[in-house]
């Protein structure tokens, strides 16, 4: 190989080598920030955040970046969401009458904060998983196993979303709760099943029994109002009825008292003899002798 040749390989190796250190630090100095997507920049050991998509350049070697996802995510807990199968150790709970109960939580939460969320924690997600049950068990803990299953879901769902995010924004671990429901609520054995649906079914009758008593009461009471009016009203007629009566008999006496205390003997036989028309006609009066014959009988009687 000739000297010519020499020089000529290694001006090839010398572009070759620069070609690949150009592209080296081509692919290191782009980054892509996708939609849901925000970048942390880390400069010398300081972060900044890029949120806006789209391509970014950064300094090979100098500046490194991490990718942190903002979508809404999801915990499952007291179940594994591959094969929905369920995890004893988080869904059994005591209720505040000493009951147990399996109880399934889905959980949703995102990134707030992309810098906290890779440098406030080894591992944000574990950390919400078990402030998570902690605020579970406390809140399931205060309420009946009844509640817990059937009326009391959206109270004890309430009361677990406020406690946890006060407490998320407490630690500022970077993540935020959106929501975090009921899935599932039973006993934990066949025989407290049945007990539940038996106090169940006893429950829908009571609220059948209750539903046709105010029924019977929204017609009866109505119709026994409808009595009483006509009672009082009747009662309420016979009284005026009567106080008007005595009114008049009193008038009637205070005049009479009055043309008694004008002419009193007079007085005295115009009611003697009132009172005879009044009584006379209605009597049978047989007048004796003496001598065991009628002799006179008023009043005379018809023939006929």
């Amino acid at each position: 190989m000739t000297v010519n040749n020499v020089k000529h390989l290694f001006r090839l190796l010398n572009v070759i080598a620069v070609a690949l250190i150009l592209l080296i630090f081509g692919f290191n100095s782009v980054y892509i920030v996708q939609e849901q997507e925000q970048a942390v920049v880390i400069t010398l050991g300081s972060a900044s955040v890029v949120s806006a998509p789209g391509p970014h350049f950064k300094i090979p070697f100098a500046q490194r970046v991490e990718i942190v996802p903002t979508v809404i995510s999801s915990l499952s807990i007291g179940y594994a969401e591959e094969g929905n199968s369920s995890v004893a150790s988080e869904s059994m709970m005591i209720t505040s009458d000493y009951n147990f109960v399996n109880v399934d939580f889905f959980l949703e939460y995102q990134v707030s904060d992309p810098e906290r969320y890779l440098f406030a924690s080894n591992d944000p997600e574990f950390i919400l998983r078990n402030l998570a049950l902690s605020y579970i068990r406390d809140t399931i803990g205060l309420h009946l196993v009844d509640e817990v299953i059937t009326t009391g879901k959206n109270e004890i769902q309430a009361e677990i979303r406020e406690k946890l995010s006060g407490r998320l924004q407490e630690e500022n671990i970077g993540l935020q709760l959106i929501n975090i429901t009921i899935q599932d609520a039973e006993p934990p054995t066949d025989e407290v099943k049945d007990a539940f649906k038996n106090v169940e079914t006893a429950k829908q009758g009571k609220e059948t029994a209750i539903n046709t008593a105010k029924k019977y009461e929204s017609e009866q009471v109505p119709a026994a109002r409808a009595q009483e009016d006509a009672i009082l009203k009747e009662a309420e007629a016979s009284k005026e009825s009567r106080v008007n009566e005595g009114k008049a008999q009193v008038a009637v006496f205070m005049a009479m008292y009055e043309e008694y205390i004008k002419q009193p003997l007079m007085t005295k036989r115009r009611m003697f003899y009132e009172t005879m028309e009044e009584l006379l006609p209605g009597m049978r009066i047989i007048i004796d002798g003496g001598d065991g014959e009628t002799s006179r009988l008023l009043p005379l009687e018809s023939f006929n």
